[in-house]
């Protein structure tokens, strides 16, 4: 594991490892048949290679990701097995065709995460959400400072909340919300460029 931390003592997502129904989607994982493969992850300082197996059944029934793969204790050096399925769901998209997302599998003090999110983290022993690792994002960080930012993590959690797009062929209240937010992310992306590039340029 990796992953920095924040001066507010939250450990940031973008150098954990990741597993992204898009990346599963793109290279065919959710074809609609059984399939197989590696995910494999290289660390730019040193080379270092890791991987996990995974398995995806994206059938109608009971979709699901199983993964497997091994941990080593930076303590102790034992080695520790793991395998475990994930839910899988799909929500309709805009122009056609479906969205997957994943049913976070974790459960702490008892109660089960469940959340509905597009990409899971390896933030301990297991794969799961931000939420329940407590993470955040350098971006977000970054952007606190632009008024009316919206950054990628606000926009996949409010996309989370969507469960139907249209109703009488009318987008819904939540989608509304969404493609506002989608509006509000591309200004402020502007925003944050503009004034990181005219803060570079202060400083040449």
């Amino acid at each position: 594991m990796s992953g920095g931390w924040n001066s507010t003592g939250k450990r940031e997502a973008d150098g954990l490892k990741k597993i992204q129904t898009s990346f599963l989607k793109q290279r065919g994982f959710l074809s609609g048949s059984y399939q197989s493969g590696t995910m494999t992850w290289t660390n730019s300082y040193s080379d270092y290679k890791s991987s996990i197996g995974i398995s995806v059944w994206s059938t109608p029934d009971k979709p699901l990701a199983r993964l497997n793969y091994t941990q080593t204790s930076n303590e102790t050096g034992e080695k520790k097995d793991f395998m475990y399925d994930i839910p899988l769901t799909s929500t309709p998209c805009r122009y056609g065709g479906k969205r997957w997302w994943f049913i976070c599998p974790m459960s702490r003090n008892g109660r089960y995460c469940g959340r509905r999110v597009a990409t899971l983290y390896l933030g301990g022993e297991l794969f799961a959400c931000r939420h329940c690792y407590n993470l955040t994002y350098t971006s977000r960080n970054a952007s606190a400072r632009y008024k009316g930012f919206v950054s990628i993590p606000d926009l996949e959690e409010q996309e989370a909340k969507i469960k139907r797009y249209y109703y009488r062929g009318s987008p819904t209240r939540k989608y509304r919300r969404y493609m506002k937010m989608e509006r509000q992310f591309e200004s402020g992306f502007i925003m944050m460029a503009a004034g990181l590039n005219r803060g570079s340029k202060r400083r040449l």
